[in-house]
């Protein structure tokens, strides 16, 4: 079975979103995010577990989403996801073991790899998939991470727990 993580990380682009980047006729980029994640969120405040966003995007979009659902910690334009997630852990004096990790591309490999727990959404590819102890079955955008999470905590059997 596995242990309650103390730490739940994830990318955005392609997990929290469909991983498309929508633009208007004045340049500004839009996207969207799926209210059903946000209660992933809540599930692991309730256990006291924190929450990281690592991502190789910098936009003013995600830190807003980020704070919003009062995201413990956000690491943002993140070109080694490993390194930034690796010295976290060494703040919260945790080891990667430890972490929970959902990712979708390339630059999640390394941390896929190196997690005790690990995920993509249905809509990664094969190579992603051939990498984490689970394939959740919704696409990225559609409320993944949510999934992500109850999954976590159903392998605990604690969800009853938060639903009380």
């Amino acid at each position: 079975m596995l242990t309650l993580p103390k730490l739940i990380a994830t990318d955005i682009d392609g997990v929290w979103t469909d991983g498309g980047m929508y633009y208007d006729q004045k340049g500004n980029e839009w996207k969207k995010f799926n209210t059903y994640d946000s209660a992933g969120v809540l599930f692991a405040r309730k256990l006291n577990i924190p929450i990281a966003i690592i991502t190789g995007e910098d936009t003013e979009i995600v830190r807003r989403r980020a704070a919003k659902l009062k995201v413990d910690h956000l690491f943002m334009g993140v070109e080694n996801k490993l390194i930034v997630l690796s010295e976290l852990c060494r703040e919260l004096n945790i080891s990667l073991s430890e972490v929970a990790y959902i990712g979708d591309d390339i630059n999640d490999i390394e941390i896929l790899k190196n997690v005790g727990f690990s995920a993509c959404p249905s809509s990664a590819p094969d190579y992603i998939k051939e990498l984490v102890t689970i394939i959740c079955s919704k696409k990225g955008g559609e409320g993944v991470f949510r999934e992500f999470v109850e999954t976590i905590l159903e392998n605990n059997r604690v969800k009853q727990i938060l639903l009380l």
